[in-house]
């Protein structure tokens, strides 16, 4: 079946991750007969481990700002700050660290950078102070429900909105979506949460918390398999799961182009598999891997 469009990844870690970036952005743009000719690198996304509108994800990113925007300027690629906290406040918003973030990152070379929101208080205080971004609506916001879904690609001020990974099942629904809004639509791909989990939410809510410094206890996770962690292995299992076939043969001949790649709170060998399996031509995985960390004394104990 021919595909008109790329698939267009957008991938985790703008500052967990800097460190494989830098060797592996070289590689992606430099020797592009590795990897599949339908897919691109839409953005980059992530949050610095000090910033209180971060949510999703906390404490992770140690990779300073002016670096991380100078690769991504000098590579052409649109970086995403994550500013999904579900929980800001009017105090929260003069914090000096995230509007010094959004000077720097505002006019950040030719491609425009990105806003991955969740609160609406935020979203209205960047567009008037920062115009120049665009917005990303969230999955921290749990869309579960296709009328929601819908709801939300309705709204003028997101270039996108990435539902709940569990909407990801809900192809023929999809396919009837407006071309308008399909181009909005960024699947999560590779969840590794429990399919029937009722506490996703409650799981986001407590990130936001600790982002803004609140002492609280860690969120217990419900999932059958909380005590494995994140493995790949699972997550392919999970019946969200969006894989290479899918992409190829389900949801871009279906118009979909958008797809999102978890993993900011994960290492970077478990990021560099993704980027494999998503990205690289088989025939081409190990010299993608020699290139970023392989040589002949390697020991992995």
């Amino acid at each position: 079946m021919s595909i008109e469009k790329k698939a267009v990844f957008h991938l985790p870690g703008l500052f967990e991750f800097y460190e494989l970036y830098k060797v592996f952005l070289p590689l992606f743009k430099g020797h592009r007969e590795y990897f599949y000719d339908w897919c691109e690198i839409g953005s980059i996304y992530g949050a610095p481990a000090d910033c209180i509108w971060g949510g999703g994800r906390v404490g992770f990113g140690e990779a300073g700002s002016t670096e991380v925007a100078a690769l991504m300027r000098e590579y052409g690629i649109s970086a995403r700050l994550t500013f999904s906290n579900s929980l800001i406040q009017e105090s929260h918003l003069i914090n000096k660290r995230c509007n010094a973030l959004c000077d720097q990152f505002e006019h950040n070379g030719d491609v425009p950078s990105g806003i991955i929101l969740h609160s609406d208080l935020l979203l209205d205080y960047i567009r008037n102070r920062y115009p120049d971004f665009y917005f990303v609506s969230s999955t921290t916001k749990v869309l579960t429900d296709f009328d929601d879904l819908v709801e939300e690609l309705n709204r003028e001020e997101f270039s996108y909105v990435v539902p709940d990974f569990r909407l990801n099942r809900e192809i023929d629904k999809l396919k009837e979506l407006p071309q308008a809004y399909k181009d909005k639509v960024e699947f999560l791909c590779n969840e590794c949460c429990w399919f029937g989990c009722y506490d996703r939410k409650k799981c986001y809510e407590n990130v936001s918390r600790k982002s803004l410094g609140e002492e609280c206890e860690d969120h217990v996770c419900v999932s059958p398999d909380a005590d494995k962690g994140y493995r790949f292995s699972l997550a392919m299992e999970n019946p969200g799961f969006i894989g290479i076939d899918a992409i190829r043969d389900v949801y871009m001949p279906a118009g979909f182009s958008n797809f999102k790649i978890e993993g900011r709170s994960l290492g970077s060998a478990i990021i560099l598999e993704f980027l494999l399996y998503y990205m690289t031509r088989p025939e081409y995985q190990l010299k993608v891997r020699e290139e970023i960390y392989l040589d002949s004394s390697l020991d992995l104990f």
